[in-house]
């Protein structure tokens, strides 16, 4: 991949079964194979020890907390995680972009278990940044120079105006109000949501839902459509994410005030009663 991995033509990355669909389009960039494995509800959407025993990749690449699902690693999982890993010479990429948004308990980071791992964050998420899409990865020291020479032919550098306005990012009360938010947002529609679709567990971080809407139709893709037509209501189909059963989910964010998710929910109710 473009992150100073040593990785050729054909080797396998390692992703779950759902995940951020982009992951597995950089792999295609790089003529890599995606290698991936299901996870789900029994396992709180974790990679285990035992499933990579069953895979041969060069490198894995996880998300915590995640997209679409809102979960994140254990520290015992990651540690186990990070340690086959470094036993079986496969490069670690955590993709941590949502750590700051995490509630209720603490996201552990790969570095505290590896110090070989590819870790990756950004002023997307937490920062409240999206539109600059400006972000860092963190490398092996013996991968910096790789890294550097990647970078200098892809982008060069981050342009100043963005440099000087991420600065200004940096503020650690600002910051904790919208963690605030976005906890209550994810309160209000998991206990609005929980009693008319499957809801698994709460989210632990980021700002996604996970929805099992089997109730109501064996195809997510034509469900979120149907919603968006005839109710304005915009959710994103499981099936973006994956095959593992993701046509029986829905993937609802929370990025919007709890009065415009009042609404949403509303018309859902009344939409489903009227079915």
């Amino acid at each position: 991949m473009a992150y100073a991995l040593t990785l050729n033509n054909g080797d396998k990355l390692g992703l779950t079964d759902p995940s951020y669909p982009c992951y597995k389009n950089f792999a295609y960039m790089m003529d890599i194979q995606p290698e991936f494995m299901p996870v789900d509800k029994q396992d709180c959407y974790q990679l285990s020890v035992e499933q990579l025993k069953r895979h041969q990749i060069k490198a894995l690449q996880i998300s915590s907390p995640a997209n679409p699902t809102g979960n994140i690693y254990t520290a015992e999982r990651l540690k186990a995680l990070n340690e086959y890993c470094r036993e079986h010479d496969i490069a670690f990429i955590s993709d941590e972009l949502y750590h700051g948004l995490v509630y209720d308990e603490t996201a552990a980071t790969a570095l505290q278990f590896n110090d070989k791992a590819y870790v990756i964050n950004g002023f997307s998420k937490y920062f409240c940044m999206p539109g600059l899409r400006l972000g860092w990865i963190i490398v092996p020291e013996d991968k910096v120079r790789e890294a550097e020479i990647i970078a200098q032919n892809i982008f060069i550098s981050a342009p100043t105006l963005s440099q000087y306005a991420v600065l200004e990012a940096f503020d650690e009360a600002h910051l904790a109000h919208v963690k605030q938010q976005f906890q209550a947002r994810r309160d209000f529609l998991y206990n609005a949501l929980k009693d008319i679709f499957t809801i698994e567990f709460k989210p632990q971080g980021a700002f996604y839902l996970w929805a099992d809407v089997s109730k109501y139709t064996d195809d997510s893709y034509e469900f979120a459509k149907q919603m968006l037509h005839e109710i304005q209501v915009a959710t994103t189909p499981g099936v973006d994410f994956g095959q593992n059963g993701t046509k029986h989910y829905l993937r609802f964010a929370y990025t919007r005030n709890i009065e415009h998710l009042q609404e949403g929910v509303n018309r859902i109710k009344q939409w489903l009663e009227n079915k």
